[in-house]
């Protein structure tokens, strides 16, 4: 048996409020776009040069989902974002003006901080030892 995870879900306010802030401030890539009907689309964005999962963005819909935007995890670190160049990325957050939650630290597993994305939803920055 093979099984792979394709894709993770973020609940959002806006479609285009969060397309425009993952392309444009963290450089991902609209991988789909599809309108489903009734203001329903399929978005599904990802990290550049990414071979794996993507994030569905899910605009979210009634109040219970409304809820849910940037807390989809209690206050825990939601995503983790590895990167083959850490200086890069750390700037490029810096310099687009992403919240840093956490400055970098070195840990046993590489060097990493804390962002928050247009929602709150805190983010790992990794670059894992060695690389």
């Amino acid at each position: 048996m093979k099984q792979k995870i394709a894709h993770i879900t973020l609940v959002v306010d806006n479609y285009d409020d969060a397309i425009r802030f993952y392309t444009e401030k963290l450089h991902f890539t609209l991988v789909e776009d599809t309108p489903l009907g009734e203001g329903k689309r399929w978005v599904l964005i990802a990290p550049p040069g990414s071979e794996g999962s993507c994030l569905l963005l899910a605009q979210a819909v009634g109040e219970e989902q409304q809820s849910r935007i940037g807390n989809q995890t209690g206050g825990r670190v939601f995503l983790f974002l590895y990167t083959d160049d850490f200086e890069r990325d750390f700037r490029n957050l810096l310099d687009k003006g992403v919240k840093i939650v956490r400055q970098p630290l070195e840990q046993p597993y590489g060097i990493v901080a804390v962002f928050e994305d247009l929602y709150g939803n805190m983010w790992d920055l990794i670059q894992p030892a060695g690389r």
